[in-house]
């Protein structure tokens, strides 16, 4: 981690995922049902932001936020690849009761691979959702990183050859001139590497 820090890699996630979820006061508090609640357009009548929030969820996307604890998301419901055209069942499902959408959300958060589950009542806009630990995401990311670090030695190492692999040739002393002007510069500045 140290090695990728100070090569400007910062890593998406923190070095043992699974500990930190299950020891983190934070993490121990959403990994609970807890009372969520929609945040978007609080300024609007109450059905009017019921049809906004379906459209959000239909377009891939929402704004919650963890009541008891005061965290807001953004919520974004594609798999960890990329968007889609519009999210699947396994992320945004209206059918499974017609007054709530029951919602998953893969996502970071402070270093941690996690995913959101819950639903939404459709009415009030509010419902009940847990993080749990997402193991596959982690992986993705535990593999990244490993491969960014493997990079950075690799380029240490090939860095560290071609210095000490390179010697500075001795120069005769009947190489220098104490006569001024060009012929007199290059030959004061007659050092040469060798790479053999």
């Amino acid at each position: 981690m140290f090695h990728l820090l100070h090569y400007g890699l910062m890593p998406r996630v923190v070095q043992d995922q699974s500990h930190k979820f299950e020891t983190d006061e934070l993490f121990r508090k959403l990994s609970e049902d807890t009372e969520i609640k929609v945040t978007s357009y609080r300024d609007k009548p109450q059905e009017e932001r019921s049809q906004r929030f379906v459209n959000d969820c239909k377009e891939g996307h929402a704004c919650v936020a963890f009541l008891h604890t005061g965290v807001n998301l953004m919520l974004q419901f594609y798999p960890p690849s990329g968007p889609t055209d519009k999210p699947t069942k396994e992320y945004v499902d209206f059918e499974k009761d017609p007054t709530k959408v029951v919602l998953k959300s893969r996502f970071i958060m402070n270093g941690v691979c996690v995913q959101l589950k819950g639903w939404v009542d459709l009415k009030r806009l509010d419902g009940i959702a847990r993080l749990e630990f997402d193991y596959d995401l982690a992986d993705q990311e535990d593999r990244v990183v490993r491969a960014r670090l493997r990079e950075y030695e690799e380029r240490q190492i090939k860095n560290e050859f071609s210095l000490t692999g390179s010697q500075l040739m001795p120069i005769q002393s009947n190489q220098l001139s104490s006569s001024t002007g060009p012929e007199a510069s290059r030959n004061h500045h007659a050092h040469r590497y060798n790479p053999y």
